[in-house]
């Protein structure tokens, strides 16, 4: 429970203070896929979890239901461009995509390469608007993240600023708007 840093306001000459208490109580994890088509609307699949240290609970999000969740509701096949996280790079992973080779096609962006995931964007306009939440449980902060996700799911125009915030793929833009 950490909260990220953010600017605030107050009365003039009076620094604001934000009291959090310095124990840990667990963590959000967010996992999420943009997802691009020429001449079709812009959509983002997310999923939350939260991790409370507890013996026996996972501690990541299930590539595997993302992937397939994506699969099933886009209806065809995928392919599918992420940065070099760790969980990416491990051996079930790699054999999930040979299973699959039929409708799932992977690149890896390279190294250390950030300003090319769209996906960065969304998980900065989320961190944003919790910059300054003053959460006092772990299920505020996993409801404002929520919150926030859904928002932006339902705004395929901030979606689409992320991809354009990239200039990878400003062709897919381009055959939106002519349409």
């Amino acid at each position: 429970m950490t909260p990220p840093r953010a600017r605030s306001w107050g009365r003039k000459g009076v620094t604001p203070v934000v009291r959090v208490r310095g124990r840990g109580s667990g963590r959000v994890s967010m996992a999420g896929l943009t997802c691009y088509k020429p001449g079709k609307r812009s959509r983002m699949f997310y999923s939350v979890r939260e991790y409370r240290g507890r013996k026996g609970e996972p501690k990541g999000i299930g590539w595997r239901d993302l992937l397939v969740r994506a699969h099933i509701q886009l209806g065809g096949p995928i392919v599918l461009v992420w940065d070099n996280l760790r969980m990416h790079l491990v051996e079930p992973l790699r054999r999930f995509i040979a299973d699959h080779a039929d409708w799932l096609t992977v690149f890896q962006l390279p190294s250390y390469s950030p300003d090319l995931n769209p996906q960065e964007g969304i998980w900065s306009l989320v961190k944003r608007d919790i910059g300054n939440l003053a959460a006092a449980d772990l299920g505020q902060i996993t409801r404002a993240v929520k919150r926030r996700l859904k928002q932006i799911q339902y705004r395929p125009d901030l979606v689409d600023g992320c991809l354009a915030g990239t200039g990878l793929a400003s062709w897919a833009l381009d055959s939106r708007a002519g349409s």
